[in-house]
């Protein structure tokens, strides 16, 4: 995680956008027990989050973005405070994993139907402009360097 986080904590808005949440998802999360603890408090009584905490949090928004469903990852947050779970865990994780893999797969079929759709519409306008694929692929002009 590229922020440093002092001895003393992050404030709540701070951590969250580190993670790239807003204030009130990661209140949220915290009411719904998606922590691994509660946030320690400032005499103020203000959150302070350590880099653990931001390491978990990250962890949890990666989960979310996959399609991990909040009641999953509950489950997985309470398997994470209990020791002699990895196996659950492990096996939390590869049942997901092998969902986001379908999702990939239906989403690379959907992207080729876009692409024919993309190439008949530039063919009915008369224009051939190349469609931007992989961010890795080579275009002509590289090819000339």
């Amino acid at each position: 995680m590229p922020v440093e986080v002092p001895p003393e904590g992050l404030l709540i808005g701070e951590a969250a956008a580190a993670c790239g949440l807003s204030i009130d998802t990661l209140r949220y999360y915290e009411r719904e027990g998606l922590t691994l603890h509660p946030a320690p408090r400032s005499p103020s009584g203000r959150r302070r989050y350590g880099a653990h905490d931001l390491a978990w949090l990250a962890g949890l928004v990666m989960l979310r973005r996959t399609g991990m469903p909040i009641t999953t990852i509950r489950e997985y947050t309470a398997l994470a405070r209990e020791e002699g779970t990895d196996a659950e865990r492990l096996d939390l994780l590869e049942r997901h994993r092998a969902e986001v893999v379908v999702r990939m797969e239906q989403t690379r079929v959907y992207l080729a139907a876009i692409d024919r759709k993309i190439a008949s519409y530039r063919q009915a306008v008369g224009t051939q402009a190349p469609m931007d694929t992989d961010a890795g692929a080579k275009t002509d002009t590289d090819a000339d360097a």
